[in-house]
């Protein structure tokens, strides 16, 4: 386990990606998210491996991603805060109604983040959708009620963040990180 590795997880539009932003502004090592950058660069290519395409291909490179994320931010000195984890390949293929596959399923049980994992809940208020982020409500919520079962399935603590501000919000992170 590497205690200094912190995973921020949720659905979709709930203000990750922004929280990771104001953290590195804080000088804190991050990590950001597979996803999008999997879907832009698909998109550039012409590649199949999309959430609306290739879906097996799409989590096997978001695997390959993460667990390249998990290696880079385990050399890194200090609290570092990741833009979801391995658990979330696995999440993401039980919402899709994919079963896990072996491998994934012991990426996520060898590579282990801090037992406090944070949840940004769905949050209407700053839900959008866009070219990368198809999902409409529903699927948000659905997003981040089946990555919470899954880290708690693998034996995470949930530490919800507050429906604030992105400073708020990232105030209360460095608050758990020890920064």
């Amino acid at each position: 386990m590497c205690d200094h590795l912190f995973v921020v997880t949720g659905g979709p539009g709930a203000g990750k990606s922004t929280l990771i932003e104001a953290l590195a502004r804080r000088g804190v090592g991050t990590m950001p998210e597979a996803g999008r950058a999997i879907i832009r660069d698909q998109v550039a290519i012409g590649g199949a491996a999309l959430p609306w395409g290739d879906r097996a291909l799409y989590t096997e490179l978001m695997l390959g991603w993460e667990l390249r994320s998990y290696h880079e931010a385990e050399a890194m000195a200090g609290p570092v805060v990741l833009d979801r984890g391995i658990p979330d390949v696995a999440g993401y293929l039980t919402l899709i109604g994919f079963e896990v596959p072996d491998h994934v399923e012991a990426a996520a049980r060898r590579f282990r983040y801090n037992r406090k994992v944070f949840l940004a809940p769905y949050w209407e208020a700053i839900f959008t959708g866009d070219a990368e982020r198809k999902q409409d409500k529903a699927e948000a919520e659905a997003t981040a009620r089946t990555v919470a079962a899954t880290y708690v399935r693998l034996g995470y603590e949930l530490v919800e963040l507050p429906l604030a501000g992105v400073e708020a919000r990232a105030d209360f992170v460095m608050g758990w990180v020890g920064r």
